[in-house]
């Protein structure tokens, strides 16, 4: 815009100085037609172009002013107004605390807060290790009764043929092993009794006579075998007159250990002389049977 008003205002010169020079007739020639032409001739594209500059700058439109701080605040405000446009949400983020940011202090709310997280957090440490104790608590549970069934099988489960497991040295809490034992155990026996030992007596038959049947005459007795089941076994391996005898001893024995009830006098004394008679020990080649 600037060249174009100057070369405009060098148009407007040229030409007053040539039309003074004219009205004075003074000493300066008036120029040819021709070269009249060709000056004209050089300045039409300067015209030209000085004419379409103002032409250009009259039809660029206006930039629009900018909003005022006041005019923003009064849009954001008729947008928070509108129901359909107005909405409000709170997201909170995770950032670093700064060490040196000074702590504010705690109000009565704040403590109350951290006093219900602080019992939340220590009921959901105790559920954890409640939860770990409880599986802790079924492994050994588990692991006992795996090792108490293979005890059970050891000491009680069917005995399969052709396997001799070694006899136990104890029944329950009775020594049986013969080096135990006096060799006439129904006058050893008897002697306990008259010397009022009633109890000492009755468990040296039993035991006695567990020894004579696991040794003497091969009973699958187990460690863990209880009265009820020696029984049964002597029922099924001895003859008539053995089991009878058997039977009879147990049928003593039982009130008198469990129930603290002891037999007649002549009643125990009569085991004692008859043992040696249906429990004898083997015999060279097995004569017992």
């Amino acid at each position: 815009m600037t060249a174009c008003n100057l070369q405009e205002s060098h148009i407007d010169v040229d030409f007053s100085c040539s039309d003074d020079l004219h009205l004075l007739g003074g000493s300066a020639t008036r120029p040819s037609r021709p070269g009249k032409l060709l000056k004209y001739f050089w300045f039409a594209p300067a015209v030209l172009l000085a004419c379409a500059c103002w032409r250009a700058q009259a039809q660029t439109p206006q930039q629009p002013a900018a909003p005022t701080p006041e005019q923003v605040h009064q849009s954001v405000e008729r947008v928070r107004a509108d129901p359909l446009l107005s909405h409000t949400e709170i997201r909170k983020t995770l950032r670093l605390k700064k060490r040196n940011s000074p702590k504010k202090p705690a109000s009565a709310d704040d403590e109350t807060s951290y006093g219900l997280q602080w019992l939340l957090a220590f009921a959901a440490w105790v559920a954890q290790t409640l939860r770990l104790a409880i599986w802790v608590l079924g492994a050994l549970a588990a692991a006992w009764l795996l090792l108490g069934l293979r005890r059970w099988l050891r000491v009680r489960g069917p005995v399969r043929p052709g396997v001799h497991a070694p006899p136990p040295s104890h029944v329950q809490s009775l020594d049986i092993r013969p080096e135990s034992l006096p060799s006439d155990i129904g006058a050893a026996a008897a002697r306990l009794w008259q010397r009022g030992e009633q109890r000492a007596a009755l468990s040296l038959l039993y035991r006695g006579a567990l020894s004579r049947l696991v040794h003497a005459h091969a009973l699958p007795i187990r460690a863990a075998s209880t009265e009820g089941e020696c029984l049964a076994l002597a029922s099924q391996r001895l003859d008539a007159p053995r089991a009878a005898f058997f039977a009879r001893l147990v049928g003593v024995w039982l009130p008198a250990v469990y129930g603290a009830r002891m037999p007649e006098a002549q009643q125990a004394l009569g085991l004692c002389h008859e043992f040696d008679a249906h429990l004898a020990p083997e015999a060279p080649g097995g004569g017992t049977r």
